[in-house]
C-alpha cells in the first residue's frame, strides 16, 4: 500500500495544486481519494472538474437549461465529475460518501427545479454527459440507450435505421432519458403506447454500495421503483434497454388555433368530453398562451388544437368531423410526415432534416418555474373562461398551459403496475409553465403560476391533488437535506407523485439505501 501511495504521489501533487485544493480540507481529502482511484493523470483532466478549472462553468452550464438555477447566487458544486467508465460512477460514489459531499445525479439538465444540479449542502455532481450511446437493435426491436443521452439522440438513433419503429417518449428533444425515464415519461404515442417508462424491459445501475445491477441481480422490487420512482433516488442508472413500439411509414399532424372571439371556450369545453374516448391511433393536445390579437395593440388568449394521427389524412379527416366537428378541421391544416418529424414538428422544429434532433442546444434557455395537474372530471365553460382570462395578466407575457389528453393505453394499465399512477380515469395532464426573462420578474412570474394553481384547485384531482414527478415542484413540499425526514413529512409530496405507491417507494428505498446516500429534495426516503 505505501508503494501505491508512493507511485502516484507526484501526479497527486501535480492535481491538487492546479486544482487549488489541499488535503487539509475534506474537499481535498475528497479529490485525493477520486484520484488515488482513477490513477490516470490523461483521464483525471477529462472526469474531474474543479472550480479553479477553466473548464467549470461551461461544464456545468453545458445542460443547465433553467436559467434560474444558473445565477450568481446559485451554489455551485465543488466538483463536477463527469465519468466516462463505469468504474469511475463507482469511485465518485465510494469518494462522495467516504467524505461528506451529497451526491447529484445529472443526466440532462431539464430539471425544473434545479435538484440535479443545486444543493444548499456541499455537494458534487455526477454529471453522467459522457454515457450517451444509443444502440438500435431493429431485428429484435429493442435499443439500449445510456442516460445521457437525449431523448432526440434515441429518436435520431432509431429513425436512421428504421421508418417503421419509433418510442414512445417525449416531445422535447433535448431531455436527458436518465430523468425522463425515471418518471415516467408521457409524449404523443402515449394514447397508443402507454409511457416511455412502459417500455423499459432492463436496465444496469450502480447501487449505493458500488454494486453494478442489472435486472436479474438488482430483483423486481427495485427494478420497479427505477421505472417511475426517481432512479437517482436509488441508484445510479447508466443505461436502460427499452422495446421500439410500431409506427406507420406516415402520420398526420394539424393544428387548428383558436382565440377568445372565435368560441376557444366553448370548443376546449366540448374537447375535454371527447379527446379521451377518441381512438387509440389519435393523439390531441391543446396549448394555451397569450397572443396578439386582430385589434391592434390588443392581446387575447388561444387554445391551439394539435394531434398526431397514425394513419394518413383521409383517414383523419372524416374520423375528426364525426368524433369533433366542432374543431372544424380542415385538409389545409393538415400535414403528412414520418413519425421522427413529428417530433420536429411539436417541438416548433423546423422538419426538413432531422440532424437537429442531434443538437443538444438547439433550444434556448430561459428561467422558468412549473406546476402540473391531472383532471378528472370535465371542467365548466365558466371556470375554462376563469382560467384563460388569468393569461391576459401582464405576468403571463410568455406563459403557456399543455393540456394533453389521456385515456387509450393509460386506462388499460393498472395504477400500481409502475410508480407513476396517473392512468385510469384521467382525462387530462394539465402542465403550466411561466417563463421569464428578466430576474427582476422572477417574483411576479412565480406568484401568477401559483395563482393559477390556486385557482385550479375546483377542477384538478382530489385527495391527493396528483402531479407529475418529472415536472418536479418543490411547492409540494420538500425533505430535511441534512438530518432525518419522517414518512410522514416526505409523504406531504410523495402521494401527489405517487399516490398508494409512494408506500411501497419507501420500503423499496429503506432496503436498497438505508443509510440515505441519494437524495435530495423530493427524493423518496428510507424508513
Amino acid at each position: 500500500m505505501k508503494f501505491l501511495q508512493l507511485s502516484v504521489l507526484p501526479l497527486l501533487i501535480v492535481i491538487l495544486s492546479l486544482n487549488g485544493a489541499t488535503l487539509a480540507h475534506p474537499y481535498g481529502d475528497f479529490l485525493h481519494c477520486l484520484s488515488l482511484r482513477i490513477s490516470n493523470s490523461s483521464t483525471i483532466s477529462k472526469v474531474i472538474y474543479t472550480q479553479n478549472n477553466p473548464s467549470y462553468s461551461s461544464v456545468l452550464n453545458a445542460s443547465i437549461h433553467n436559467a434560474r438555477f444558473s445565477t450568481a447566487t446559485t451554489p455551485k458544486p465543488y466538483a463536477i465529475i463527469t465519468p466516462r467508465k463505469t468504474s469511475h460512477v463507482q469511485s465518485t460514489i465510494y469518494c462522495s460518501d467516504n467524505h461528506g459531499f451529497q451526491l447529484r445525479i445529472r443526466s440532462g439538465g431539464h430539471d425544473v427545479e434545479g435538484v440535479s444540479y443545486v444543493s444548499q449542502v456541499p455537494f458534487v455532481i455526477l454529471d453522467l454527459v459522457n454515457f450517451r450511446e444509443v444502440k438500435v437493435d431493429t431485428e429484435n426491436e429493442v435499443a439500449w440507450v445510456q442516460s445521457g443521452a437525449t431523448t432526440g439522440e434515441l429518436y435520431y438513433g432509431i429513425a436512421s435505421k428504421t421508418q417503421t419503429l419509433g418510442f414512445p417518449a417525449g416531445i422535447c428533444h433535448t431531455i436527458g432519458i436518465g430523468g425522463h425515464l425515471s418518471g415516467g415519461g408521457f409524449g404523443v404515442l402515449g394514447r397508443k403506447y402507454g409511457l416511455a417508462v412502459d417500455h423499459v424491459i432492463d436496465a444496469k445501475l450502480v447501487d449505493a454500495n458500488g454494486r453494478v445491477l442489472r435486472r436479474k441481480s438488482m430483483g423486481e422490487d427495485l427494478f420497479w421503483a427505477i421505472r417511475g420512482g426517481g432512479g437517482n433516488t436509488f441508484g445510479v442508472v447508466l443505461a436502460w434497454k427499452v422495446k421500439l413500439v410500431p409506427v406507420p411509414p406516415v402520420v398526420t399532424v394539424f393544428t387548428v388555433n383558436k382565440n377568445l372571439e372565435q368560441n376557444a371556450t366553448k370548443i376546449f369545453h366540448r374537447w375535454q368530453y371527447i379527446a379521451h374516448k377518441l381512438p387509440k391511433d389519435l393523439f390531441t393536445t391543446v396549448w394555451v398562451m397569450k397572443v396578439n390579437s386582430s385589434q391592434v395593440g390588443k392581446k387575447t388568449v388561444q387554445a391551439g388544437f394539435r394531434g398526431m394521427f397514425l394513419g394518413g389524412v383521409d383517414e383523419l379527416l372524416p374520423l375528426i368531423q364525426h368524433e369533433f366537428p366542432e374543431l372544424g378541421l380542415a385538409k389545409e391544416n393538415c400535414t403528412q410526415m414520418s413519425w421522427v418529424q413529428s417530433i420536429l414538428y411539436f417541438g416548433g422544429l423546423p422538419i426538413q432534416t432531422v440532424d437537429i434532433l442531434l443538437n443538444r442546444h438547439a433550444l434556448p434557455v430561459s428561467s422558468l418555474k412549473a406546476k402540473t395537474d391531472f383532471v378528472r372530471e370535465p371542467m365548466s365553460e365558466t371556470g375554462i373562461e376563469g382560467f384563460m382570462n388569468m393569461f391576459l395578466e401582464e405576468e403571463a407575457d410568455f406563459a403557456i398551459t399543455m393540456i394533453e389528453a389521456f385515456g387509450g393505453r393509460m386506462d388499460e394499465i393498472r395504477e400500481n403496475e409502475l410508480p407513476y399512477p396517473h392512468r385510469a380515469g384521467i382525462l387530462f395532464e394539465s402542465s403550466y409553465f411561466v417563463q421569464w426573462t428578466n430576474e427582476a420578474d422572477a417574483g411576479l412570474c412565480i406568484n401568477w403560476i401559483r395563482r393559477l394553481y390556486s385557482y385550479m384547485a375546483s377542477y384538478a384531482s382530489k385527495s391527493p391533488r396528483e402531479a407529475y414527478y418529472n415536472y418536479k415542484d418543490l411547492d409540494l413540499g420538500t425533505n430535511n437535506i441534512i438530518g432525518y425526514t419522517s414518512y410522514e413529512q416526505a409523504s406531504v409530496w410523495g402521494l401527489k407523485y405517487f399516490k398508494n405507491n409512494f408506500k411501497r417507494l419507501v420500503q423499496i428505498k429503506t432496503k436498497v439505501d438505508p443509510m440515505n446516500f441519494f437524495r435530495n429534495e423530493q427524493s423518496i426516503p428510507p424508513l
